[in-house]
């Protein structure tokens, strides 16, 4: 009887230490794997970093005046664009009455396209006649 409580005791003893040994062998693989994900995140931040300098270099207003007088545009104040003066009133707008703005979409209904809902079967196509 001794005997069988022994190899019993070794056996649960040997199933442990396998557990044990999985569950080990699963932290270490899920450490590496922070690992390389925490060295992808501090890649990605650092490509950040790199882009946002550059965005920094390639919208900088020195840089768009360069370029906008090298092709041609004037450097024109928001004033001279427009003003509140130039604003029509509310009732003053250009489109009131204006075809545009009276403008409405009309169906012209024909009397053989209509189908009008019944409880009796109708004819769906007046060629076929079903």
């Amino acid at each position: 009887m001794i005997r069988v409580l022994n190899f019993f005791c070794v056996a649960l003893m040997g199933l442990a230490i396998l557990g044990l040994y999985h569950v080990s062998e699963r932290t270490r693989v899920t450490q590496m794997e922070l690992t390389k994900t925490n060295h992808q995140i501090r890649e990605a931040h650092n490509t950040i970093g790199v882009l946002q300098t550059e965005w920094a270099r390639v919208a900088g207003p020195a840089r768009i005046q360069a370029l906008a007088v090298r092709n041609g545009m004037h450097d024109t104040t928001s004033a001279q664009l427009s003003s509140f003066e130039l604003l029509p009133r509310r009732g003053d707008a250009p489109l009131n009455n204006s075809p545009v703005r009276n403008a409405n979409a009309v169906v012209p209904q024909t009397a053989g396209a209509l189908v009008r809902p019944t409880l009796s079967p109708q004819a769906i196509s007046a060629r076929s006649g079903f």
